[in-house]
């Protein structure tokens, strides 16, 4: 059985996050010949703060090419010249073309953060944040021609508490993530894995988040902000304006009470807290523009907000 794979994706599940690249990591370190690295973007755009993508290090350390072709399908050739029997996809962000999934005898295995056909598309940690949803998962899947639709070699479910940070929800799917990838591998190239078919019903999807997403709409009750705020954590982020300063809102929690929405709360002595149109929302820590993270209540007590 060969070993010769190539490998699609940044690892980055999710938007505005850190990768510990440990899908490519586990790969290298298990004795698989990762052919080439292909990548959608070798940088990412200047709203995504233009950091060197993890795998690139990765890349240089175990000296494999690091591609990013413009036109994927173009590049057709130069891949199949790898040789590879098949590839491993962790958010590459892009539709894979049929002139790339035909290449690899024992396809594509994707590794997609979410209990499909639920948050099927490029947001799913993010939409099962701002969904309040009570479980996620990760699915293995056959990648297919249109978008998170494949068969399914295996699926496991996290519970969800309702306090999930994106970073810390990413690394502890990606963390199962290589578990499952490193168990099903094997057998997806040997030919005896036996992947099924999603269910034909119930599928969800999901779109890109905008950077216009992360401005705070004081009218939605405060718990979807409260969840805004740590789906959008790291990229767009959570912005409003408190009396005259920006911000961006980094924690907080929802305190029962009503009041005009956008307006602080007096009555709630030392915390700095806005009504919304549902409940208030309480700010734990914030970043005013120019200045370093501090707490709601420092921030209350240098800053008019009338």
């Amino acid at each position: 059985m060969s070993k010769k794979i190539l490998f699609f994706g940044n690892e980055r599940l999710a938007t505005g996050v850190h990768s510990g690249v440990s899908t490519l990591q586990a790969l290298l370190t298990s004795g698989y010949d990762v052919a080439a690295i292909v990548v959608a973007q070798a940088e990412t755009s200047k709203s995504r703060s233009q950091r060197q993508l993890e795998v690139s290090v990765i890349a240089a350390q175990y000296d494999i090419p690091l591609l990013s072709p413009s036109d994927l399908a173009a590049a057709s050739g130069q891949l199949a010249g790898f040789g590879a029997e098949a590839a491993v996809l962790i958010a590459y962000g892009k539709i894979v073309p049929p002139a790339i999934l035909d290449l690899f005898p024992r396809g594509i295995i994707n590794i997609h953060p979410s209990l499909l056909p639920l948050h099927r598309g490029p947001t799913p940690i993010e939409n099962a944040i701002l969904g309040g949803d009570s479980r996620t998962g990760v699915s293995l899947m056959g990648l297919s021609a249109e978008m998170d639709t494949g068969p399914i070699y295996a699926q496991q479910t996290v519970a969800l508490e309702g306090g999930e940070t994106k970073q810390g929800l990413a690394n502890q799917l990606s963390a199962i993530g290589v578990d499952l990838v490193l168990e099903y591998l094997p057998k997806v190239l040997d030919g005896s894995a036996e992947p099924k078919p999603q269910a034909g019903t119930g599928a969800t999807y999901d779109h890109l988040i905008h950077k216009t997403d992360g401005q705070v709409d004081w009218t939605k009750p405060a718990a979807r902000l409260e969840r805004e705020v740590r789906a959008y954590a790291g990229w767009p982020r959570s912005h409003a304006k408190l009396g005259s300063t920006e911000v961006i809102i980094t924690q907080a929690h929802v305190q029962k009470g009503q009041g005009e929405p956008g307006t602080p709360q007096a009555d709630s002595p030392g915390q700095l807290a806005i009504a919304c149109g549902q409940n208030i929302l309480v700010i734990d820590s914030l970043v005013p523009a120019g200045k370093k993270e501090m707490s709601g209540a420092a921030f209350l007590a240098g800053h008019k907000l009338n």
